[in-house]
């Protein structure tokens, strides 16, 4: 299977992470989205909404959306529960990670690291710290009363949230205001096969 990304991406960054906690072998092929890589007739016919990470499987079957590729990798594993509710609660934190911290905080890293903080963007890149806290302080509310988001083992909710919050400082954000959030990430990193963004 063939991985199209862009290791700094959080978004792609956590299907590198689930592929070496499970040990799934793929190839990784770098796409630079600022170069307009993800806009090329040849990644366009590969998934028409020009963006990555983009799963493509060895019979050519495509597949977008990180935690949609999460849950498909996982499928069979310890990271994905098969009971109804189990599962529900891991896609209700990936709904929340897209909904409510990925807006606000992958957005922020990447006006600040991919674009270096311009003049025209700072409004906006402030405007985004308050809802990035809000998504960090229910993080640390859910921290708090157990090891991991959707329960006391580590699942792809993990991975999916993981992603853009362990470098969210990137974007401007304090984690020293959120020692379980901060608890949790030192959790995943000393997990065995666990690999880096760099």
């Amino acid at each position: 299977m063939k991985i199209y990304g862009d290791i700094q991406s959080g978004n792609c960054y956590k299907i590198k992470l689930l592929c070496s906690l499970l040990g799934i072998q793929h190839e990784w092929i770098h796409v630079d989205i600022m170069a307009g890589g993800t806009g090329t007739d040849a990644f366009l016919a590969k998934n028409p909404n020009g963006k990555i990470p983009l799963l493509e499987l060895d019979d050519g079957r495509c597949l977008s959306e990180s935690n949609a590729i999460l849950n498909f990798l996982a499928d069979g594993s310890d990271l994905l529960p098969t009971d109804a509710y189990g599962l529900a609660k891991v896609q209700q934190w990936q709904f929340f990670e897209q909904y409510s911290h990925e807006p606000y905080i992958a957005v922020a890293r990447f006006i600040a690291r991919y674009l270096g903080l311009p003049d025209d963007r700072r409004t906006e890149y402030e405007a985004k710290q308050a809802g990035g806290h809000k998504a960090l302080t229910v993080m640390e509310q859910q921290l708090s009363a157990a090891p991991y988001l959707a329960g006391d083992s580590l699942s792809t909710a993990d991975i999916s949230l993981y992603g853009y919050t362990h470098v969210a400082h990137e974007g401007g954000f304090d984690l020293s205001l959120y020692p379980a959030v901060l608890a949790w990430i030192d959790r995943i990193a000393k997990h065995p096969n666990y690999t880096g963004m760099v």
